[in-house]
């Protein structure tokens, strides 16, 4: 079947319906260069929201003080709560399924590079010696991160975001090793890093160790927030509340006063996040699968009249003694041929959309759009789908064609 002739045959069969076959193909063509490109802006959308929402360890949970709205043991509602050094150490000693526990506490002000005098209101924050295997989306690009001995040791030393080494030093100085002062204490730069989180503002932020902190700028030792993860297997949920009914414990809070303490699950949120995006994804494949359907039912509705403008030609083909098999192998190549091309252009017009949409992405500065990728894998395999289901779409007319009777055949008009 695969002989000269029969590609000499196959090709001038569709040169003499070129449009016709064109019409079919771009059917095919559209389909898939549909999904990938659904694919692709899906992926990126995931990529950005992800890398905008999920700014920590996906086991990480945050907890927060407000006033208390319920009277409890003769105190009065209305208190403010603050948490303690020694909350953090009870929750990290005593409570099983806790990871890791970090505080944070920040304070905002003017913080002066020493030799240029150059000032800007940075962020500057004071976390634990844990604080960085939660906080996880962060880039080095120079230098180290806080490590266990800073905390212990009281040590003044900082990382800094790439945003704040712009503003602070000279283009192409290197800050590793050099000072800055932070309300008039002076701070060896030992880390530079880099945070897309909100658009990369994470990136004008400057953490220093907690201890250090808490000796220098924070003298009644309170805590602003902490974060904890859970252990491997560990419901969230769970350790969130049994933390919760600690703290309202050790701070006299009403055990149903939900307004002194708040929460952020980040392992909820993640499920939230990835539920939605598996509903869109879900979406569309159902928009893509029907795209393709319709150019795959284009195909067998073209080769049906196909089948019917050549009864004649068929039936002449039989009584010469062709067989079955060859008049069925004629039709089904014809729909593979047209299918596969088709499909093989589509999916590499829906990648070359998806690079040029990351690229004009990339130059808009879009936060909730990045990096739009395609699974290869997943498109490939889709493409052999999409022959395999060319073949079938030629398949029923070919076996109509396989039927028809050299006799009736000449006899049509």
């Amino acid at each position: 079947m695969f002989d000269r002739d029969h590609w000499q045959e196959l090709f001038e069969t569709i040169r003499r319906n070129k449009w016709r076959t064109l019409a079919t193909a771009f059917g095919v063509f559209w389909g898939i260069l549909m999904l990938v490109l659904l694919m692709g802006a899906g992926q990126g959308l995931q990529n950005g929201v992800v890398s905008n929402m999920i700014l920590d360890a996906t086991n990480s949970i945050w907890f927060f003080t407000d006033r208390t709205s319920i009277p409890y043991k003769g105190l009065s509602p209305g208190r403010e709560i603050e948490f303690t050094e020694g909350d953090l150490n009870y929750i990290r000693d005593e409570v099983p399924g806790v990871e890791y526990v970090a505080a944070e506490n920040w304070l905002r002000g003017n913080f002066n590079e020493l030799r240029k005098q150059k000032s800007s209101p940075f962020m500057v924050l004071g976390v634990g010696k844990d604080y960085f295997n939660i906080k996880i989306y962060q880039e080095y690009t120079a230098g180290r991160k806080l490590n266990v001995l800073d905390n212990i040791q009281d040590r003044k030393v900082c990382v800094v975001g790439d945003r704040v080494v712009e503003v602070l030093f000279e283009e192409g100085q290197n800050p590793i090793g050099e000072e800055i002062l932070i309300k008039g204490v002076s701070f060896k730069i030992v880390g530079i890093f880099h945070d897309e989180g909100w658009g990369g503002r994470f990136s004008e932020r400057i953490y220093i160790p907690f201890g250090t902190f808490q000796h220098t700028f924070n003298p009644d030792r309170h805590v602003r927030l902490f974060a904890i993860t859970t252990e491997a297997g560990q419901s969230g949920v769970a350790l969130e509340q049994k933390v919760l009914a600690i703290l309202r414990e050790r701070h006299l809070v009403h055990p149903d006063d939900n307004q002194a303490f708040w929460t952020h699950n980040q392992e909820e949120n993640y499920k939230s996040v990835m539920g939605l995006f598996f509903g869109i994804k879900s979406f569309i494949w159902l928009v893509g699968i029907g795209t393709l359907l319709a150019g795959i039912v284009g195909v067998s509705n073209i080769m049906l009249i196909v089948v019917r403008e050549r009864t004649r030609e068929i039936g002449i083909r039989k009584a010469l003694g062709a067989s079955p098999q060859s008049i069925v192998g004629m039709i089904v190549f014809e729909a593979i041929l047209i299918t596969a091309v088709a499909g093989y252009f589509g999916l590499l017009g829906g990648v070359g959309l998806v690079y040029a949409l990351d690229a004009v992405m990339a130059n808009g500065g879009m936060e909730y759009f990045k990096n739009p990728s395609v699974n290869f894998e997943v498109a490939f395999a889709a493409l052999i789908i999409l022959i395999l289901a060319g073949t079938l779409a030629g398949l029923f007319p070919a076996l109509r064609a396989a039927r028809i009777h050299p006799v009736e055949a000449l006899r049509d008009e």
